[in-house]
């Protein structure tokens, strides 16, 4: 929907047709992209489309993403599943054609951060740092509910008489 930094350089914009969500026999399954999370708006599109297993995959490797993975539990009120890639230099192949540039770069290129959160925000899975790995968790779909006893985002705190958001879902083709 939005690329990020150099990313503009390669990606064009997004629009509303990409926020959807897809029913399961385990939910309703959303998410967005990267610093997409850092979106408020789009965020509460997603949750107002009842997502119950928010996605948020990344190549932001710092802690301080582990933080937005958390707001992003507890704001929503569902589970959040955040992956990164761990990348060491010796992953790409000895004859790519810009190998030297490479070796410019640290022997660890992204160091992971992988994590799954529950809909109160703790740390189910992870987070997974500096090895390849794969993160499993039982996720108890009934939480959802009664973690938004207090707290609904979309429900008894959405204030729909002051708030309203209109999210434009049409495909607009990037060229006429």
């Amino acid at each position: 929907m939005k690329p990020t930094a150099a990313e503009r350089l390669i990606w064009g914009e997004g629009d509303g047709s990409t926020l959807t969500t897809v029913e399961t026999v385990h939910g309703t399954v959303g998410g967005l992209i990267c610093w997409e999370n850092y979106m408020p708006l789009a965020r509460m599109a997603m949750y107002g489309k009842g997502v119950d297993i928010y996605l948020a995959p990344t190549a932001d490797a710092r802690e301080r993403w582990q933080s937005t993975l958390q707001h992003i539990a507890l704001e929503g009120r569902c589970f959040v599943l955040g992956c990164n890639q761990y990348v060491r230099r010796d992953m790409y192949p000895e004859d790519l054609e810009t190998r030297e540039e490479l070796e410019a770069w640290p022997e660890v290129l992204s160091r992971g951060g992988s994590a799954i959160h529950g809909p109160l925000g703790d740390v189910l899975a992870g987070p997974l740092w500096e090895e390849e790995g794969i993160l499993v968790a039982n996720l108890d779909l009934t939480a959802i509910a009664r973690s938004k006893f207090d707290f609904d985002v979309t429900g008894h705190y959405a204030r729909p008489d002051v708030f309203k958001l209109e999210v434009d879902e049409s495909p607009h083709p990037p060229v006429q």
